[in-house]
């Protein structure tokens, strides 16, 4: 952890068993983003959007027509793979939540981490190089 933290929203725009999207990177950049889910208390969890459920199923917004026993399911398999261990196959990365005076922090240094091969790829092609002095 960076000890840099960024605030994303108050807990109380965060419906219980709701769901927020986080982006990530810059605008030129079609990265997926980081999903906040909240607990029917004022738990939360964050986990890299798109990354496999234990079930398979990728991780997703809630959909407005979720119903509770859905929401809990989701909220339930959330805490489970942020639980996890980091790294490990077939679970999604999960960020660490700071929860301050009624406010949801992620760790900035985590946020702007490749979340994948892939991503640390594209972020080296457009890394700055070294100006390599031409002798004639």
């Amino acid at each position: 952890m960076s000890g840099q933290w960024k605030l994303i929203c108050r807990l109380k725009d965060l419906a219980p068993l709701g769901t927020r999207q986080v982006p990530r990177g810059l605008a030129w950049q079609d990265l997926p983003g980081v999903l906040l889910m909240r607990g029917e208390d004022e738990r939360v969890v964050a986990l890299l959007e798109g990354g496999p459920y234990l079930d398979g199923t990728p991780v997703r917004a809630a959909p407005p027509s979720e119903t509770p026993a859905a929401g809990r399911r989701r909220w339930n398999k959330a805490l489970a793979l942020a639980c996890a261990p980091q790294g490990q196959e077939g679970y999604p990365r999960s960020y660490t939540v700071r929860l301050e005076d009624g406010r949801i922090y992620l760790d900035l240094e985590e946020l702007n981490e490749p979340a994948s091969r892939a991503e640390a790829a594209l972020a080296g092609s457009f890394a700055p190089h070294a100006r390599v002095p031409v002798f004639g």
